[in-house]
């Protein structure tokens, strides 16, 4: 049968081009030797894009693919997140002995401890204290890492705006974090050259870190044959949370299991939905001082060009007043509308809020042309800028995430 072969794209650098080809080899691909020859092949030219700081490549390429590929988009994008993770690393092979070539096979890779937190006052987004970093160091290696694992901490409390941005900044600071780890020391961050952090009365607060491991070795406590997820969690929120109280005074907290970057980044986007409602009701319970029962929620869809998110306005019962909202995103595939409502009116409903209204109307993605907060559906159809009663508490933010 004659072969298909990838014609000239001229709106494709050459680069890409090659991540097309490979990309679309492996998502072909129908044995799992055939996927070895793809899987090498790919992560060489990733990296050297990686290397080069070409995002505007992997860009366009990922945008070509979307559409035209989406096997093969998923296979590129696994590839690049791991080659990021692990700081484009090459491991350098030994030839004179198997042992030795095992001895060299180590590997580094960046991993991310998640935090939910909300609060009536300001998220700290701040360096963390030398005692604080050794005690996360010592509950990490116990409770969340395996044996024989080296690990260097990052000393900044990130917020979502000061993560690593894009794949190959992600590369760098992972290189940067990774070499820490085996020269046995953290990292100093300058605070000073990070973005400034966004005000919300929920927010996600990140812990970096980086291990160097050997291949073919546990990573994780959970890797271990007596260690499972579920413990790691629940000893982790334990000890780990009392570490980080001082910390984040003032705000509640509930810590997520660390996991590899991108996998925890996804995993705090998914957890910290529901969380910001929760924030929600528990915030407005205690400043209006009324009962969850006694709040009324309407949920509407909003679109740009597609289905983007979904919004929840907050309002007392026997008021249309919108007092408050909550943005719920849609994550990765995410279409389904209906789904996406049943996961909204649960966490509603766990939280005792049972007026629960739902609108059909196909809302515009509208933003308040002062602040720039997101706008909200009243029960009317209408959108309109949440406010607080006058009494209520000053200096809290204007909108939730």
């Amino acid at each position: 049968m004659k072969r298909t072969r990838f014609g000239r794209r001229s709106s494709l650098p050459r680069e890409a081009e090659e991540l097309l080809w490979l990309a679309s080899g492996l998502a072909e691909s129908g044995s799992h030797a055939e996927d070895g020859f793809w899987q090498v092949r790919l992560s060489l030219a990733v990296d050297a894009l990686l290397r080069s700081g070409s995002e505007e490549t992997l860009n366009a390429t990922l945008d070509h693919l979307y559409t035209a590929n989406p096997n093969a988009y998923d296979a590129l994008a696994d590839m690049l997140e791991a080659r990021a993770e692990c700081g484009a690393r090459k491991i350098e092979e030994k030839t004179s002995s198997d042992a030795e070539i095992n001895e060299a096979r180590t590997g580094i890779l960046l991993i991310a401890a998640p935090i939910l937190a909300w609060s009536r006052f300001s998220i700290p987004a701040n360096k963390l204290p030398a005692a604080v970093l050794a005690n996360l160091r010592v509950h990490l290696t116990a409770h969340v890492l395996a044996d024989n694992i080296e690990l260097a901490l990052s000393d900044i409390l990130f917020s979502p705006d000061q993560l690593p941005q894009g794949y190959c900044e992600t590369t760098r600071f992972a290189a940067q974090l990774g070499w820490a780890a085996e020269h046995g020391h953290d990292l100093v961050v300058d605070a000073e050259t990070l973005p400034e952090t966004s005000r919300f009365l929920s927010d996600v607060r990140y812990i970096l870190a980086a291990v160097s491991f050997k291949h073919g070795e546990p990573i994780f406590r959970w890797q271990e044959t007596d260690g499972t997820r579920e413990q790691s969690t629940t000893q982790w929120r334990t000890q780990g949370g009392a570490c980080l109280t001082s910390v984040l005074a003032g705000c509640a907290i509930e810590l997520v299991l660390p996991d590899a970057f991108f996998a925890a980044s996804r995993h705090a986007d998914r957890v910290s939905r529901p969380y910001s409602i929760r924030a929600s009701v528990a915030f407005l319970t205690t400043t209006l001082n009324v009962p969850p029962n006694r709040l009324r929620a309407v949920v509407a869809a909003f679109y740009e060009n597609q289905l983007e998110e979904y919004r929840i306005s907050f309002m007392v019962a026997g008021s249309d007043d919108v007092v408050h909202g909550v943005v719920w995103p849609l994550l990765g595939v995410e279409d389904d509308g209906a789904e996406i409502f049943n996961q909204i009116e649960v966490a509603l409903r766990e939280c005792s809020v049972t007026d629960i209204v739902q609108l059909d109307n196909r809302f515009a993605m509208e933003y308040c042309e002062d602040c720039g907060a997101p706008m909200y559906p009243t029960p009317e159809g209408e959108t309109v800028h949440a406010e607080l009663p006058e009494d209520a508490v000053e200096q809290v933010p204007r909108h939730l995430h």
